[in-house]
C-alpha cells in the first residue's frame, strides 16, 4: 500500500483572504456569540433561539406562530420545533385565537416569564462580554451597519424578516 503525500499544512497568511472575507467573519462572530451565550447561560437550558422567541412573546403576547416565525427570521420548520420544545417544558402555551380558529397564538407561562427574568442578568453578561472590545460609539456604529446591510439583503434569504409594527 503506497502512502500518499502529506499536505502541506497553511500557514495563517496563506489563508488570510479567507479571514478577510465578510461571511467567513460573520460565520466566526456568530460562534463567538453562540459561545458566550452558552457559557453565560449554562444551566439554565436556553438556547439563542429560545431566548429569542421568550423575549418576542414577553414583548408581544399572543403573537400567532408564523407571526412570531417571520418576527424573528425563522423558517416554518424551526419555529414550530422550538415552539413544541418550549410548549412540552410549560414555557409558553399555544391556545386557538378568539377569532380565526385556524390561528394559535402563543403566550408566556409563569414558568417562562420566570426563566426570562432569571436568564436576564446572564444575557446582559452574554452581551457585554461579545461587544466588550468596542468603546459605545463602536457598538452603535457596528449596530447601524449590521442593521444596514440586513436591511439591504433582506428580500435575498430565504426567511426576510419581518419586523412587526411598534405595539399599541
Amino acid at each position: 500500500m503506497a502512502l500518499r503525500p502529506k499536505e502541506p499544512r497553511a500557514r495563517e497568511e496563506d489563508l488570510a483572504a479567507l479571514y478577510a472575507r465578510p461571511g467567513f467573519q460573520f460565520r466566526r462572530a456568530h460562534q463567538v456569540g453562540l459561545s458566550i451565550f452558552a457559557e453565560e447561560c449554562a444551566g439554565l437550558d436556553l438556547t439563542t433561539t429560545q431566548y429569542g422567541i421568550l423575549v418576542a412573546l414577553a414583548e408581544r403576547p399572543g403573537m400567532d406562530q408564523i407571526g412570531l416565525g417571520t418576527a424573528l427570521g425563522l423558517d416554518r420548520s424551526t419555529t414550530t420545533a422550538v415552539v413544541d420544545l418550549l410548549e412540552t417544558r410549560t414555557l409558553l402555551r399555544r391556545e386557538r385565537h378568539a377569532t380565526d380558529g385556524r390561528r394559535r397564538v402563543l403566550t408566556l407561562t409563569p414558568a417562562g416569564l420566570a426563566l426570562l427574568r432569571h436568564a436576564s442578568a446572564a444575557t446582559a453578561r452574554a452581551r457585554e462580554r461579545l461587544l466588550h472590545p468596542l468603546t459605545a460609539q463602536e457598538r452603535a456604529t457596528l449596530r447601524a451597519l449590521l442593521d444596514r446591510l440586513l436591511d439591504h439583503h433582506d428580500l435575498a434569504v430565504r426567511v426576510p424578516l419581518r419586523r412587526p409594527p411598534p405595539a399599541d
